[in-house]
């Protein structure tokens, strides 16, 4: 069983999700620069551009990346990713998700979670999340679409050192 980690296009009545590229760096980068989306992210310092480029160049390596879309006006949400496909668990991760702090609230990250998950779920029996130890707003966010915590890790973030994550699991039933 393959998974397929970069359709080359999702959508749904919010946003749309397209595969991740180079030339998307500054765009994205515009969004990221805000220090507040990383207040409560283990890495607070990626609104830094050079610590954003660590952050891109790991995205775009993991051939699991998107840009988020919002569907009505076009502009750039954020990003999220697709990545540690497991076929002997039958498991993806999804994570790296960071929005833009006006689509936070609107059902912007619940709509991106729903679209993703529908698309994992075609393939896999359950989906994983990495959530910072201390970001209360993410955690608090995945709980709500009903993932439930059930273990701590130290991850290891491309090109970073490891920090403390908790994982969230949501299955297909």
């Amino acid at each position: 069983m393959k998974f397929d980690k970069q359709p080359k296009h999702l959508k749904n009545n919010l946003i749309e999700l397209v595969p991740l590229e180079n030339y998307h760096f500054e765009m994205l980068f515009e969004v990221a620069s805000d220090p507040l989306i990383w207040e409560q992210h283990p890495n607070p310092n990626r609104f830094q551009k050079e610590v954003f480029k660590t952050f891109f160049e790991g995205a775009m390596q993991s051939e699991g990346a998107f840009l988020i879309i919002d569907a009505e006006t076009k502009q750039v949400v954020g990003s999220s990713r697709f990545y540690d496909f497991d076929e002997k668990n039958n498991s993806i991760l999804i994570g790296y998700t960071f929005i833009a702090r006006k689509y936070w609230g609107k059902g912007f990250n619940k709509s991106l979670k729903n679209l993703m998950m529908n698309h994992a779920f075609e393939t896999v029996d359950k989906v994983y999340f990495h959530i910072g130890s201390q970001n209360y707003r993410s955690q608090m966010a995945i709980e709500k679409i009903g993932a439930q915590k059930i273990n701590e890790q130290l991850v290891e973030y491309f090109g970073e050192t490891p920090k403390l994550n908790y994982i969230y699991l949501i299955n297909k039933k």
